[in-house]
């Protein structure tokens, strides 16, 4: 996939404002051999995952999961993959929660020396894992303005670390327009959510900052 100029990628930004999720998804779905979309059924994800299988209905879903989500998660993410027939490709850390109990005494303070070993094991490895095995060139993701102060900063578009073209075709949305959505579209929303990585709504946790 060809790569934008920060130029360019300032100007798409500008222009891509106008447009809709699915229009902005519809664009971009098409300059990509291989594209994905990440993933943790956290709130108002329902509306990312219901866009994009809009316009490619057998989309790679990348779901990294924990094991530290909330029963109402849980049940709230098989709702949603069963309504939507996704196309789940689940990954998972290496260790189980029992083994991070015996060595960590459960989830680590935020300002613990423990908490960056925890994040790595139960968050970035399964999805550094997970961007190996699928290798997408596109990353579709729910990231929104006024979420972090990283957010704040980025655009629709943006690139990861690794040089992926991030969408967010959601990006200057509010939660009140969000609600319409999954409204409009009879999709569940659940906001028991716990991420044991960020602790704090505010606080990144290494996938996208």
């Amino acid at each position: 996939m060809k790569k934008f100029t920060q130029t360019q990628l300032d100007e798409l930004n500008e222009k891509l404002q106008a447009f809709s999720p699915v229009e902005i998804i519809e664009w971009v779905i098409t300059k990509a051999e291989n594209p994905v979309v990440t993933t943790n059924f956290r709130p108002y994800e329902a509306a990312i995952l219901h866009a994009v299988t809009r316009v490619e209905p057998n989309l790679k879903v990348i779901w990294c999961d924990t094991g530290y989500n909330t029963p109402q998660t849980y049940k709230h993410a098989t709702q949603v993959a069963e309504q939507l027939n996704l196309n789940i490709k689940l990954y998972i850390p290496k260790q189980t929660a029992a083994y991070r109990d015996a060595f960590f005494g459960g989830i680590p303070e935020v300002n613990s020396t423990q908490h960056e070993e925890f994040t790595k094991q139960v968050k970035l490895e399964p999805f550094q894992r997970a961007i190996k095995e699928q290798n997408p060139d596109l990353w579709f993701t729910n990231l929104r303005k006024g979420q972090t102060s990283f957010r704040d900063s980025i655009g629709i578009l943006s690139y990861s670390k690794d040089g992926i073209l991030k969408v967010s075709p959601f990006y200057h949305w509010s939660d009140e327009k969000l609600d319409i959505y999954l409204a409009e579209h009879n999709l569940p929303n659940e906001f028991k959510y716990f991420d044991p990585t960020k602790v704090l709504s505010n606080r990144e946790c290494g996938l996208h900052a």
